[in-house]
């Protein structure tokens, strides 16, 4: 048997599970991943976190994530922000502005205070060759009649303005658009309506989890779909686990505030 500290966190009701790298007596595998995540038989959770310390002055830790199907995603918002207030909370660092190393590059957060942080999660992008191939440099689509608007944030966004949100079955709608030929990498989509020129409303289903409470780089990809259907940043996102609030500068550079909360810690036997 293999023993996994780990510890639980959880950003409007999206959790995931921080791991320490130097703490694991093996490298994680996608099974443990699967494992771990798993609700009835592990610990249950949206994802894993995986920090790493590094010897690079310019970067306080390395982060991976990984889905609860084993898979590795690029980045998530709310996942991020946890792993910076892990981070904080355990002594890291000790500065309230510092970056992190991602499989999409460099996260800058900024410690607001004991709950909440601002992360600058760079540039969005409305084209992608690997993510939207055929897609043009507007980012716009039409799917199973539905015209979405594509964001690129660190991870593919697809975002779909809708009459209400509440209305839908993202059980029953969410997997086709993930797995659309559209995107080879598959993709996370986002359900929204405009409630007012800085407020929408958000539903999200996550690329290799399903359904989800919320989601940072999903309530950013819908933010700026609102902004460029004409809404005005700073855009606050209501989703089923609360609000964030998403930053769309002219050029797309976005920030996302919002605050994440430890849950328990603990250890767990695994095969």
């Amino acid at each position: 048997m293999t023993v996994i500290a780990f510890e639980k966190w959880q950003a409007l009701g999206n959790d995931y599970l921080v791991l320490e790298e130097d703490r694991l007596p093996a490298p994680l595998t996608a099974d443990q991943v699967r494992a771990l995540c798993h609700r009835h038989f592990g610990v249950g959770a949206d994802g894993v976190l995986l920090l790493a310390r590094t010897s690079d002055a310019g970067f306080v830790a390395d982060l991976r994530i990984f889905n609860p199907d084993g898979s590795e995603a690029e980045l998530s918002g709310n996942g991020a922000r946890e792993a910076i207030m892990y981070l904080h909370r355990h002594g890291w660092t000790d500065r309230r502005q510092f970056s992190i190393r991602t499989v999409a590059g460099e996260i800058r957060p900024t410690i607001l205070d004991e709950t909440r942080c601002r992360v600058d999660m760079g540039r969005a992008k409305l084209h992608s060759a690997k993510d939207f191939p055929s897609g043009g440099p507007d980012g716009r689509g039409e799917l199973a009649g539905r015209t979405f608007q594509f964001v690129s944030i660190g991870n593919p966004q697809c975002a779909i303005a809708v009459e209400d949100p509440d209305a839908l079955d993202l059980g029953a709608i969410g997997p086709d658009i993930e797995h659309s030929p559209l995107f080879p990498n598959r993709t996370n989509v986002s359900f929204y309506a405009p409630l007012d020129e800085h407020a929408i409303r958000a539903r999200i289903f996550e690329r290799g989890v399903g359904e989800t409470l919320s989601s940072g780089t999903g309530a950013t990809g819908a933010a700026v779909a609102h902004v460029l259907r004409g809404g005005s940043s700073p855009v606050t996102v209501r989703l089923d686990g609360g609000e964030l609030e998403v930053e769309v500068e002219d050029d797309l550079h976005v920030n996302l505030t919002g605050w994440a909360l430890p849950v328990f810690r603990g250890e767990i036997d695994l095969p």
